[in-house]
């Protein structure tokens, strides 16, 4: 059996007037902020595609899903989501389990983490105990910290039977 491990990153800047979406789910935030980009901007998702994409190296995100391509514009990232899912199979790889670490000084995401978790699973075909979401903050540190935008880590972990 081989294994492969990808991790990724994202980062987007909290804007007005956009929704806030984070592994697929809507939050509101105390200021009425949603993260800035030319899709959903989903951080966690986005993160998780390109720890995905990363395992197999087969670029990033931008490579599949470029900005300057009008397809993507406002895209729902869990279809994205499925669209890397599928070049992950059609490899003949199999996830074993993901795990994220989304930075965001607010809003409160521990009520949110399981809808998050079945969100992500559905999508991957894993049970949502093969799915880590957690959530810290950057005390105040940075521009996560300085509550300029949200980040994530992400890592995945892959295996072709």
């Amino acid at each position: 059996m081989q294994l492969r491990i990808g991790n990724g990153y994202d980062i987007h800047r909290l804007a007005p007037g956009r929704p806030l979406i984070l592994g697929g789910v809507r939050l509101e935030h105390p200021d009425s902020l949603g993260l800035a980009g030319h899709s959903d901007a989903d951080v966690l998702v986005h993160a998780l595609m390109d720890a995905l994409l990363g395992a197999l190296s087969l670029g990033d995100i931008g490579t599949h899903f470029p900005p300057e391509d009008e397809r993507w514009r406002g895209a729902d990232s869990l279809v994205l989501l499925e669209k890397v899912m599928e070049l992950v199979t059609e490899r003949g790889w199999q996830v074993l389990n993901v795990d994220t670490v989304v930075v965001a000084e607010r809003p409160r995401l521990k009520p949110h983490i399981a809808a998050m978790r079945e969100a992500i699973a559905g999508r991957l075909g894993l049970a949502p105990e093969q799915v880590g979401v957690k959530a810290t903050t950057n005390e105040g540190l940075g521009p996560t910290g300085r509550e300029e935008g949200i980040a994530c880590h992400a890592v995945a972990l892959l295996h072709q039977p």
